[in-house]
């Protein structure tokens, strides 16, 4: 294999939902594949079946045993399973969503040999997963288990020049103030700045931080997270050389259109974070997982079981996710030599993408 074609894994998610509708939507131009080649983890029967629904007839599977067979430049199967499996378009199923679990375990393992380059993951269907006997709370927790218990992760959300990282993730809302500690915003920021400067190649990157209660507390009228923690952080982050600023009330703050201003937005919870990132992007975000070795990337939709098998899914998001994630290896590349040495001439960044 060329070694500058990138592999680029792809596990195949919920095969009720959408998603290996928008996989085979994006590689049936065959002008994605010429600097990649994708593999994908799934069974060859399962991805005919959706070719078929689809009508992609013309759409070549290259069907393999394992990544070590795959065929540069082409779309690639790695064969994970012989038997037939009962798709059912539109239909949540916890005995589905095994097959969604085999994909990643499989996808993830050949990351963690460097057999691919990076991974891409298809939706899931977090609810049938867990039913299926799946541990963890979705991807990222998932990954970062691989990683290691004491590897820190972050969720990025990429698009339009936006860059949106969340202190807490998949967290019931009524467990959220008690989560955002002092510590755990400067630890977030921390690598939310290594992750613009190594993975985004932001030499002095700008991160706004959002408030958690409206109007950012409004100086402790409404609550005291924002006066007692968040804004200690902001402090504790600028001493160190970030430089963070905040905390912002987040209505105004994306309603005005400061986050144009800013290479990342540290919002506090997760629907904080993503409600105005999906309302300027959806349909071409991704998301990244930062602070792991490897790269992982995501488009920001779900499963889609609502328009499961009528051929409306956009996949502009995964394209983007495919791109975002050979963007960060370079990045990555560039910031290594750039470390190893330092006194070398470097290309100042801008904020955009």
């Amino acid at each position: 294999m060329s070694e500058k074609t990138m592999r680029v894994g792809i596990s195949c998610g919920d095969l009720n939902g959408v998603g290996l509708e928008v996989v085979l939507k994006a590689f049936e131009d065959n002008r994605m594949h010429q600097d990649i080649t994708p593999v994908l983890y799934c069974g060859v029967k399962a991805v005919s079946h959706h070719r078929k629904a689809l009508k992609l007839d013309d759409m070549q599977i290259h069907g393999v045993k394992s990544v070590n067979d795959i065929i540069p430049r082409k779309f690639n199967v790695v064969d994970l399973w012989d038997e037939d499996v009962p798709i059912e378009l539109g239909k949540p199923s916890g005995q589905q969503s095994k097959y969604a679990i085999q994909s990643l375990e499989a996808a993830a393992q050949d990351l963690g040999q460097g057999k691919i380059d990076m991974l891409v993951t298809a939706p899931i269907d977090k609810h049938s997963m867990q039913l299926a006997g799946f541990q963890f709370p979705g991807h990222t927790e998932f990954l970062s288990h691989l990683a290691g218990s004491d590897s820190p992760v972050l969720m990025i959300l990429v698009g339009d020049g936006l860059r949106v990282a969340l202190v807490t993730g998949h967290l019931p809302i009524n467990q959220v103030a008690e989560a955002v500690t002092t510590e755990r915003i400067i630890g977030k920021a921390r690598l939310f700045n290594r992750s613009l400067q190594s993975d985004f190649g932001i030499n002095q990157p700008r991160i706004a931080v959002l408030g958690l209660n409206p109007h950012a507390g409004d100086g402790g009228a409404i609550g005291s997270e924002d006066k007692e923690r968040i804004a200690p952080a902001v402090r504790k982050l600028q001493e160190e050389g970030i430089n963070a600023m905040g905390p912002y009330p987040a209505d105004g703050f994306f309603g005005n259109g400061s986050y144009k201003h800013f290479d990342g937005v540290l919002a506090m919870y997760h629907d904080q974070g993503l409600a105005p990132f999906k309302a300027l992007s959806f349909g071409h975000g991704v998301n990244y997982t930062a602070g792991l070795p490897i790269v992982r990337t995501s488009p920001d939709h779900g499963t889609g079981l609502g328009i499961a098998g009528r051929n409306e899914a956009d996949p502009g998001s995964l394209r983007h996710a495919v791109w975002l994630g050979l963007d960060i290896i370079r990045n990555r590349e560039r910031w290594k030599r750039m470390s190893a040495n330092p006194l070398q001439p470097q290309k100042k960044e801008k904020g955009g993408e």
